[in-house]
């Protein structure tokens, strides 16, 4: 079925999602030497973000682990194809359409970039710029390909499956070669038309050199002399688009007046030249191959531009990252340095989890689709709200002052049941409890609202940031380096014992002393708990859940935590018998997690459940009781499905 524009609906989408992509690496490359985060597809994918429903979100996490980001950009992009493929198709039956549709798409692309989280009017650009682009490139691509698509129902002809329509509406006569039936005529339009009855008659049109010679066919000039219009043009009143002009069967060559060819009589005839134009009022009839090569062209240099736009903007984001920031930072000496680590922190157990986690492979979950590269010459932490005295301080400000070195553990309150999202590191920072105390914090303050250079807000607890005996940090270093930009660069927060969604706001950069009424964390304003103490729990890393081990001695190893509680005992049963209790390595305090093993003598051959738990130093023991992530983190024993062999 086509358009009305003779354009069907598959040459429509496939315009519309070229013009989409050009579009896209458009605004691509203008963000790029702007402000990265003005891209559209962060822009909408940070709304799509903020309003996605807690149950996805959750089931999201625990599905795509740290690649759920990755995820949900294809699925913006995706989206985004198709919306453009439904554009295409509206401009292939009228352009204005696909205008309407892409001026709606693009201003929903301007409100998602102008009411995200500390925005100008400058992060409109992109967007603006990406869609006049595709509104150009739009326009190009369906003017050329229906040039081409017109001119191929033109050389296709009747029969050959495609529509027939010719050039100014000329459609080949009806074949009235049957027996008895009178010979076509076809009119031709010579050159001049003679005054002298006896002056000899110009050569007529070319035929088909498979033809032959008597043909029967009459042309205009065999017709009297009389019948010239009015005008002097050998077109006669009323006769009609077409009269006068030369008309053709399908499959026939085109004639002009001084093509070669001759009168019946005359000289022999020459085939018409593929491609040759057609002189007099029809005008040049054009080629299928020129049209389809335009069209070719067009679309080409359309992708072309898109790709090269799309990996010049990533490049130029790429260059305002802030590595060589990075590597410049010279952190002083810790006034308070962590303990050496005592012996032992480390079981000799193939495969268990290392009492130190690499910054390469410490998890990562947060809100943030593109990583905020914040240059820690112009990073500055305000503290205010309910306090005597505002503090703003600087970067140099923040390591000159007294720095503590500890180890702390940190977990995600989406970390399922023997899930990943936990960590230990060793963290260098400013205490964040004398800074509050400087401050001076008032009457009736409950919480630290505070809020990251991307606009993501956490709730951490007044009480447990100013507990004598917790190392609440304001970290700038983790495990001897600068932060890494993905776990927030310049600095962040680490408050022991406190899920991350409360305690652990990266890329920091405001802290509002105020109430719980005060203010609204974005987690909470989302579903989850206000406040969210870590609970006590323990993994099992070996022997890996699905797998089989030979009858022996089988060592079940792995780590529990109870940040600023302790790990007191880890138990381990099989099949639902006796509980074991297991061995423990050491730690150097209480804000870790903490090894353990238990040596297992697996002599029945056969499928076997092994379950633990743990028990902290305030006497609590991980319960059975089976929770989700939501709302305030998941419990239940760690279990591990395994195969014994002979």
């Amino acid at each position: 079925m086509t358009s009305r524009t003779g354009l069907s609906r598959g040459w429509g989408a496939l315009c519309g999602l070229l013009a989409a992509a050009l579009a896209m690496g458009i605004a691509q490359l203008i963000a790029g030497l702007s402000v990265p985060a003005a891209s559209p597809v962060i822009d909408v994918g940070s709304v799509a973000i903020n309003h996605t429903p807690l149950p996805v979100k959750v089931w999201a996490t625990s599905t795509f682990g740290t690649n759920d980001k990755t995820v949900l950009l294809t699925g913006v992009f995706v989206v985004v194809f198709l919306y453009a493929m439904l554009v295409g198709v509206l401009a292939a039956r009228r352009l204005a359409l696909g205008y309407a549709g892409l001026a709606l798409f693009a201003c929903l692309g301007i409100a998602a970039a102008v009411t995200r989280h500390g925005a100008s009017p400058g992060y409109a650009l992109p967007t603006v710029i990406g869609a006049l682009a595709g509104a150009f490139a739009l326009s190009r691509l369906i003017g050329a390909a229906q040039v081409m698509t017109s001119a191929t129902a033109v050389e296709r002809g009747p029969g050959s499956g495609g529509p027939t329509r010719a050039p100014q509406d000329l459609r080949a006569p009806r074949d009235l070669r049957a027996p008895g039936a009178l010979p076509p005529i076809v009119f031709e339009e010579p050159s001049r038309w003679p005054d002298d009855p006896d002056e000899p008659e110009q050569p007529g049109a070319s035929d088909l050199a498979d033809q032959p010679d008597d043909a029967d066919e009459l042309r205009a000039p065999d017709l009297p002399r009389g019948d010239r219009g009015p005008d002097g043009t050998g077109r006669g009143l009323g006769t009609g688009p077409g009269v006068g002009e030369p008309v053709r069967r399908s499959g026939e060559g085109v004639r002009g007046p001084r093509e070669g060819g001759r009168r019946p009589g005359g000289a022999s005839r020459v085939p018409a030249r593929a491609g040759a134009a057609r002189e007099g009022a029809g005008g040049p009839v054009v080629t299928t191959s020129g049209d389809r090569r335009s069209f070719l062209v067009t679309a080409g240099v359309t992708v072309a531009a898109a790709a090269i736009g799309e990996v010049a903007g990533r490049s130029f984001a790429t260059r305002k990252n802030v590595s060589a920031a990075q590597a410049a930072v010279r952190f002083p000496r810790a006034a308070v340095p962590a303990p050496p680590l005592p012996a032992g922190v480390n079981l000799p157990v193939p495969g268990i989890t290392p009492f130190i986690t690499p910054n390469g492979q410490f998890y990562r979950v947060d809100t943030a689709l593109i990583v905020p590269q914040v240059d820690p010459t112009s990073w500055q932490l305000r503290i205010h709200g309910m306090v005597a005295r505002e503090i703003t301080m600087s970067f140099d400000q923040l390591l000159h002052r007294p720095l503590i070195e500890d180890y702390i553990t940190l977990c995600c309150v989406s970390n399922p049941v023997s899930g990943s999202y936990v960590g230990n590191a060793k963290w260098l920072g400013a205490s964040l409890s004398s800074l509050i105390r400087a401050a001076g914090p008032l009457r009736g303050a409950e919480q630290l609202f505070c809020t990251s250079m991307d606009g993501f807000t956490s709730g951490v607890p007044l009480a447990t940031v100013l507990d004598a005996g917790r190392d609440s940090l304001v970290a700038v270093a983790m495990n001897g380096a600068a932060l890494p930009t993905e776990h927030g660069f310049p600095a962040r927060l680490v408050v022991p014992g406190l899920y991350g969604y409360v305690s652990a706001c990266k890329w920091v950069v405001d802290i509002e002393v105020t109430t719980w009424a005060g203010a609204a964390a974005y987690w909470y304003q989302n579903g989850w708990a206000q406040q969210a103490p870590i609970k006590t729990e323990s993994r099992i890393d070996v022997p890996a859940s699905g797998s089989s081990v030979k009858a022996g001695k089988v060592s079940v190893a792995g780590v529990a935590w109870a940040q600023h509680k302790g790990i007191e005992a880890v138990e381990v049963r099989i099949d639902s018998g006796p509980w074991h209790e297991a061995t423990l390595a050491a730690v150097p305090d209480l804000d870790t997690w903490r090894q353990w093993v238990w040596e297992w003598d697996a002599t029945d051959v056969g499928a076997h459940t092994i379950e633990a738990r743990a028990t902290d130093k305030t006497g609590y023991t991980q319960t059975s009781l089976q929770a989700p992530e939501a709302p305030n983190g998941a419990s239940g024993y760690p279990v591990s499905q395994i195969t014994v062999s002979a």
